[in-house]
């Protein structure tokens, strides 16, 4: 397989969630979050259903195993979007976009501190510069005091990003174990179930009807793509580091700017372009091969 086949798939998957943005700003008016959240997941276990079943994958484990999958898919799906969800709600979305770039590199710290992967000078550039990169794309609604109540927004957001990082450092010994399919199906599933009890008090069963025919349209793409891309950003972390596979979620609220210039009328500015070219120059330098002596197992 050719190396930079991860890297395009991580590409593609950070892409897909700056359209997803874009998505839920159109619908979220219509929706409460958890409930947005849990049709997103359902939809996307609901796409991977029919190729397992079209592939002969079942949805097998050991015993062992499933517990700690499904809790990875709660954490991931379902506690991750609570607390941004929560953060957005106090704190500037700009502001929230920057903190969330922080998940690879609180990746590379917890693969490092997990013996996952060694740290690397291009590694630790890479990812900092695409930090900056978002920074610079965001510009001045980074400073936006609206809506912001500090510090207990800004943790909130971070404790996501930190939940995300987790996820992708622990995923990797189940990837290497079972295909990609069932644990993506498996873990949206167990969201879903988690997701639904959050829906309830937000009226999950009495609004339905307050859907539009474009929101209905948002909420489809957001659920299909969700479920397809995520199944690719397994296949990803199965096989590249977690730090060069999350890298690249840097480029959602880049893309998101772009998605929201095309669908949104929202403008197109210097900054955002500015942004985008520092970080790719960080994605470049992140996933440069190390020096031989550096190199882990699936990089």
């Amino acid at each position: 397989m050719k190396p930079y086949w991860p890297i395009l798939a991580a590409a593609s998957v950070g892409i897909q969630v700056g359209a997803a943005m874009v998505a839920t700003r159109f619908v979220v008016a219509e929706s409460g979050p958890a409930t947005l959240a849990m049709f997103r997941y359902a939809i996307g276990a609901l796409c991977l259903l029919p190729v397992l079943w079209w592939q002969r994958q079942p949805i097998r484990f050991a015993r062992r195993d499933i517990l700690p999958i499904a809790g990875l898919g709660i954490i991931q799906f379902g506690l991750l979007i609570a607390l941004l969800n929560f953060g957005l709600s106090l704190i500037p979305a700009a502001r929230a976009a920057l903190l969330f770039a922080s998940f690879p590199l609180l990746t590379m710290i917890v693969a490092a501190l997990l013996g996952r992967e060694k740290l690397t000078l291009n590694k630790s550039i890479g990812v900092l510069l695409t930090i900056l990169g978002v920074a610079l794309a965001l510009g001045e609604r980074l400073l936006d005091p609206a809506g912001g109540t500090g510090f207990l927004g800004e943790a909130a957001v971070l404790l996501a990003a930190l939940c995300g990082a987790i996820c992708s450092v622990l995923y990797r010994p189940y990837l290497q174990r079972y295909p990609t399919l069932p644990i993506g199906a498996f873990a949206m599933l167990a969201s879903v179930a988690f997701l639904l009890l959050l829906s309830i008090p937000e009226g999950l069963f009495a609004g339905w009807a307050g859907y539009s025919a474009q929101g209905w349209v948002a909420v489809l793409f957001i659920g299909v793509s969700s479920g397809i891309f995520y199944a690719v950003w397994l296949w990803a972390l199965r096989h590249a580091s977690p730090t060069r596979v999350t890298i690249f979620l840097g480029l959602s609220p880049v893309a998101a700017g772009l998605f929201g210039a095309l669908f949104l009328a929202e403008p197109l500015t210097l900054p955002l372009l500015a942004g985008l070219a520092v970080l790719l120059l960080g994605l470049w330098l992140a996933t440069r091969p190390d020096a031989p002596a550096g190199r882990q197992v699936g990089q």
